[in-house]
């Protein structure tokens, strides 16, 4: 089976890492977000979920260095356990990429309705109040042909126009950033919650969809079979991404509650792009407007290439269709996983607006379930195979453990009926069982058509060095010249 070309190098894996995390709706929703957590509740919500996904970060950047193919979680929990739980790792972090690029889809043409007002027209059905409108879908439509059309091509282009972008967007946040602090107030943020409310609960309750926001830095891990750097740089570029994209969304949303007073922001339909606009610097509400613009299509076309690279990993080892592991050799692109990824993707879009928070906690839910197997395989590979070469280790170990009981605890306040904390009944919860359903019967499904030497499919060259001609792991493999003597000595 033919791999993927290697062609991407720190620089663009950050890029990609980075600005799959830097999405679209963080900016325009915090509005929305300040009325019901205050700012303290979304901006320190958010600060817990970016401590919490920085250690989770080191568990996948030790494993993306030890094992750089692609598929990630899928990869490393076949790897460390067995079939079921590397399908439910990868059928997690399907389902909390694709709600992402579903919601997307319609993103896409709720901004443009800033400057054409006029593509409110031709209502199609109504979704939670809110009503799909044609021209709105159908922009968004046209945008995911063309991720998908950058995809089918190749990375060349892809990765380069991700750079350009992603520069821009830094750019402009810190000109966001400067400003909003200069003429803004601490009086306008402090204090941070609005009287009466339980801030510790607003926090924690934010942490959901700040997991959410925080999603694309797995992608590193995901596209580590496309890397051609030394594999402790790729760890480098996990947490590096992470770090950079949770410190880019604190800065401006900050900002944004410095500027003019965050209960007023509240009331503001578009958050960050209004709060600018209202405190005078029209030209700057129209820099974040860009922002979510720039946010959209970055992030769109990382998770666009994340889902494939997670489509190829479940069809070479039989998880899902073998035909998804395929991968044309002329273009070293994945086109049935990037067709299967543009169609699911197309099927969730036409829930629209009404749809969008729905999307962000029920994507919370599988992201966070899906890192806390990331994390359990982390410390079983080291058990398993405990002489395999490591590029990037997690110092200390027990870090990513914490991020992992702290994702778990979160989904659990989420998942518990009836408090402030729990997810939306019954919207959130039917995405959440529809999914999981829809996820047995693959599972079912693919079991009848099993692939040969599933584990060799997945693994590729790293195979040989992870088992013996048995298929039993290489416990006494002799240590590699590259690892220090404490490395050999630790668990590994």
């Amino acid at each position: 089976m033919a791999d993927l070309q290697k062609r991407l190098g720190l620089v663009q894996l950050v890029a990609l890492g980075a600005a799959g995390v830097v999405g679209t709706s963080w900016i325009y929703t915090n509005g929305k977000f300040f009325a019901k957590y205050g700012a303290g509740g979304e901006i320190f919500g958010l600060m817990a979920a970016a401590m919490l996904c920085s250690f989770i970060a080191m568990a996948y950047a030790q494993m993306a260095s030890t094992i750089p193919r692609a598929g990630g979680e899928v990869v490393y929990a076949y790897s460390a356990f067995n079939r079921t739980t590397g399908f439910a790792a990868g059928w997690l972090l399907a389902g909390a990429f694709i709600s992402s690029l579903a919601f997307y889809v319609t993103a896409f043409g709720t901004l443009l309705l800033k400057i054409f007002p006029g593509m409110a027209t031709a209502p199609l059905f109504t979704i939670n109040a809110e009503p799909v409108y044609l021209p709105v879908l159908a922009v968004g439509v046209g945008l995911a042909l063309v991720i998908f059309a950058l995809n089918w091509f190749g990375l060349s282009f892809g990765v380069s126009l991700q750079i350009v972008l992603f520069g821009a967007m830094l750019l402009i946040g810190a000109a966001l950033v400067v400003t909003g602090f200069v003429h803004g107030t601490a009086a306008n943020f402090f204090p941070p919650f609005a009287e009466g409310k339980n801030a510790a609960g607003s926090i924690i309750r934010f942490i959901l969809p700040g997991m959410t926001f925080l999603t694309g830095f797995g992608l590193v891990a995901i596209m580590a079979e496309d890397a051609k750097i030394a594999h402790r740089k790729i760890g480098i570029a996990v947490v590096t991404s992470v770090l950079v994209a949770a410190g880019f969304y604190v800065l401006v949303l900050t900002s944004s509650a410095w500027v003019i007073p965050w209960e007023q922001t509240a009331k503001l339909p578009q958050g960050t792009i209004d709060a600018f606009q209202t405190a005078g610097f029209t030209i700057l509400g129209w820099g974040a407007y860009a922002i979510a613009v720039l946010g959209l299509l970055t992030s769109f076309l990382a998770l666009f290439l994340a889902t494939s690279r997670i489509l190829i990993a479940m069809g070479r080892s039989g998880l899902l269709p073998a035909g998804l592991g395929k991968i044309n050799e002329k273009r070293s692109t994945p086109g049935p996983a990037l067709i299967f990824t543009l169609a699911v993707t197309l099927g969730l879009g036409w829930l629209g607006k009404g749809a969008m928070i729905w999307f962000l906690d029920a994507g919370g839910v599988f992201i966070g379930l899906a890192w806390t197997l990331g994390v359990a395989s982390m410390y079983r590979l080291d058990r398993r195979f405990p002489r395999l070469e490591v590029g990037y280790r997690a110092r200390p170990s027990w870090l990513p453990a914490v991020g992992a009981v702290g994702a778990v605890f979160v989904i659990a306040f989420a998942l518990w009926p009836g408090t402030d904390l729990s997810l939306v009944w019954p919207q959130e919860y039917l995405i959440l069982g529809v999914w999981l359903l829809l996820g047995v019967v693959m599972y079912a499904l693919a079991g009848r058509h099993r692939v040969a030497e599933p584990r060799r499919q997945l693994l590729g060259e790293y195979y040989d060095k992870m088992f013996d001609q048995n298929g039993k792991p290489l416990g006494s493999a002799i240590r590699p010249a590259s690892m220090s003597k404490e490395d050999a000595r630790s668990p590994q």
